[in-house]
């Protein structure tokens, strides 16, 4: 057989067209508009699915991909090309293309298949016109590999990035200083085992909490043993959370430390260039020109070419005290697409653990069930190998090799719990020491870069109602996901009550009496949650400088140095603010926390003179399970929702899996389609429709079927 070289195998693959063989899938909607698409192949239903996506909203998959590939400046204009060069310096077209050429072939016929699907819909509708991607190639799939909120590449800090490529001093934005109040990035995870089950199955509740409507939710079968469901990331061929016909996957970000800073000792080498010191010797600098292209004001296209430096440890992405930081994170984008896919056919531990052996999750745990009866939760597979002497959490010296990372370790050597006694398994984005209760992993077992974050304000709420019921179903499992406990007021409040009670004042009193009564419980007409979130928000943006310059959590700093003077001061401010706004202090929490969809814009305008529903549920920064992340906007006194519960779904693992779902607003991005918000009621209700998994499921709820066809 002829061995072609690299180059040559690059060549050969671009030059071939798409897959010469023609690709038909079916697509079903249901009368929530969801797709369940079909196709003889797997090859055929990623055609379908991703078709189907795009009719729902095609806006937001060009954007996911404008981003993936660095190519927003040239939607948006010349502020957005430093988001562009971060992304550049890890996701580099070439390599992309190189990689797709060396996919193995299962994989290359899936990307070749959700290309053409793209580029179908965009020739079945020409009224659709895309701002950049007015044709998709096979190998942008490698670009956007997983499905998770945020990419480890974002965790690079734009200000210090200008501030580096252009020689300029630039401040931190407050947001990257930490100081801007975020809703905690990441979900609920929980796995029920038989042993605790009311009909002696496994369930599974899927969580995800996001930006809303930053997934699709569909289902994909073929006639190669595919038939998965659930939450879909917009342009991905995946099921990303969800479940088949026999187990189910949940991801939820992990605290695991695997994105480190090395500080470069970097000199001029006397040729224009530069070389870092490392150990002994002095390497060089690499150097790599990138070019990028942004949409100037009369919308021709400009550029600007970066002259852009990384070492061994990765991309030099900023400079401090004098060295040069470099990134090193993961960047395996074909084992990535491979693991992401391979999931969605596990049947078993067993099978996850062998997708897992591709060693591509860098940021994730996995809350797993089956139909065997197994529960498990699965840390993250890309885990660099690192000497624990060194704080990984802080740069580290590059110059010495023994902070360099030493391979990963294996999956044997990760922390996680399969099938453990207790009969459950959670995670709340903290780390795995929570996750069985008392047949958690033991952390002094484990190296510290295993766990940066410790635990979370709703680790105590998801261990409590997770412990309180020995006999799960749907229904309980449903309850304990919409649990309205708040744990972190349950901390906070007596605090404040007991600094009242230090220094009374009638003007507080009234108060500081209904807080002191309340049982730290959200519901619609709770006046008590209204004052106790504008509380903790005043209390919080008091204390978020100090914090900050204390090197500590704003939420250790609220709980533990906070004075009594902040936190009355706090209650005056909510009082007052309160006050201002509604005419009164106090206020049922249902008339401030709303839902609302006025339109398809992935940023939302919000105007309380337009309908909105109110929503029970408050952040998970107070340890709510069900996740509502809101706050006000110009214009507005109402909170409005962005970020919190997506898609919510139960899973029971009985002779025939069933399940119940809900999605944030409704399915289409398109304001005039009947699915824009027919979900909307249900989502702030919490209440779960049946999911149509099985055909008999789908008989009678059909609201359209079409064959969709391409090559």
């Amino acid at each position: 057989m002829r061995a072609f070289t690299p180059l040559a195998v690059i060549a050969l693959a671009l030059a071939t067209p798409a897959l010469a063989a023609p690709y038909s899938a079916r697509i079903v909607r249901d009368d929530w508009g969801i797709a369940h698409v079909s196709g003889k192949t797997d090859a055929d239903a990623v055609f379908g699915m991703i078709y189907a996506q795009a009719e729902d909203d095609f806006n937001r998959i060009e954007t996911n991909y404008l981003t993936a590939l660095g190519r927003r400046a040239e939607a948006e204009g010349e502020a957005l090309i430093w988001q562009d060069l971060r992304q550049r310096l890890w996701i580099d077209p070439a390599e992309l293309q190189a990689q797709y050429a060396k996919s193995p072939a299962w994989l290359k016929k899936l990307m070749q298949a959700w290309a053409a699907g793209l580029n179908r819909y965009l020739a079945d509708h020409p009224e659709v016109h895309p701002r950049v991607l007015t044709h998709f190639e096979p190998w942008m799939a490698l670009s956007f590999s997983e499905g998770s909120i945020g990419g480890d590449i974002e965790s690079v800090k734009l200000s210090q990035l200008e501030a580096f490529y252009t020689q300029r001093r630039i401040a931190m934005s407050a947001d990257e200083r930490g100081l801007v109040p975020r809703e905690p990035l990441g979900s609920n995870g929980f796995a029920i085992a038989p042993s605790h089950s009311k009909d002696g199955h496994a369930l599974l509740l899927i969580n995800p909490h996001t930006s809303f409507f930053f997934r699709s939710e569909l289902q994909m079968t073929s006639e190669e043993g595919l038939n998965a469901y659930g939450a879909v990331t917009w342009g991905q061929f995946f099921v990303y959370q969800g479940f088949n016909s026999h187990a189910g996957w949940m991801h939820t970000s992990g605290s695991n430390d695997n994105i480190d800073e090395f500080a470069e000792t970097v000199s001029p080498d006397g040729k224009g260039g530069f070389t870092y010191r490392y150990g002994k010797q002095q390497r060089a600098v690499a150097v790599k020109p990138i070019t990028l292209a942004y949409r100037q004001a009369d919308g021709t296209l400009g550029s600007r070419t970066f002259t852009t430096f990384a070492t061994h440890h990765g991309p030099v992405v900023r400079e401090e005290g004098g060295k040069w930081i470099a990134t090193a994170l993961m960047n395996r984008p074909l084992a990535a697409l491979q693991q992401s896919f391979l999931r969605t056919k596990v049947r078993d531990v067993a099978g996850l653990m062998k997708v897992g052996a591709l060693k591509a999750n860098s940021s994730n745990n996995t809350i797993f069930a089956d139909s065997k009866g197994e529960v498990g939760l699965f840390f993250p597979q890309f885990m660099p190998r690192r000497d624990n002497r060194f704080d990984y959490t802080r740069p580290v010296d590059g110059s010495d090799p023994a902070t360099d990372w030493k391979g990963l370790h294996a999956l044997s050597e990760l922390p996680q719990v399969v099938s453990p006694k207790n009969g459950w398994v959670m995670n709340v984005n903290d780390g795995p020491w929570w996750a069985a209760g008392a047949d958690s992993p033991v952390q002094a077992r484990f190296a510290r870069y295993f766990d940066s974050e410790g635990d979370d304000a709703r680790t105590p709420h998801a261990v409590k109602v997770l412990g309180a019921n020995p006999a799960f179903d749907l229904d309980g499992l449903i309850a304990a996901a919409y649990d309205p406990w708040l744990p972190e007021f349950a901390f906070l409040v007596p605090s404040l009550v007991a600094a009242h009670d230090r220094a009374p004042d009638p003007a507080r009193a009234a108060a500081v009496e209904l807080l002191r009564k309340w049982d730290c419980r959200w519901s619609l007409g709770s006046r008590e949650t209204s004052l106790a979130v504008f509380w903790a928000e005043a209390l919080r943006a008091r204390g978020a400088e100090a914090a900050a310059a204390q090197g500590v959590p704003v939420r250790q700093w609220m709980r533990e140095k906070a004075g009594d003077a902040d936190r009355l001061a706090a209650l005056d401010a909510a009082m007052a603010r309160l006050t201002a706004d509604f005419g009164s202090w106090q206020v049922p929490w249902g008339e401030i926390n709303r839902f609302q969809r006025n339109d398809g814009a992935i940023v939302q305008t919000f105007d309380d003179s337009r309908p909105s529903l109110p929503v029970a549920f408050t952040s998970a920064d107070w340890g709510s399970l069900a996740s509502f992340g809101a706050r006000r906007y110009p214009g507005t006194r109402r909170y409005y929702g962005t970020y919190g519960n997506s898609f919510v779904a139960a899973v029971e693992f009985g002779p025939r899996v069933k399940a119940r779902a809900v999605s944030a607003g409704g399915e289409s991005g398109n304001p005039a389609s009947p699915h824009f918000a027919d979900q909307a009621q249900r989502y702030a209700d919490g209440k779960l429709r049946p999911v149509y998994f099985w055909p008999e499921d789908l008989a009678g709820h059909v609201e359209k079927s079409e064959e969709v066809k391409g090559e």
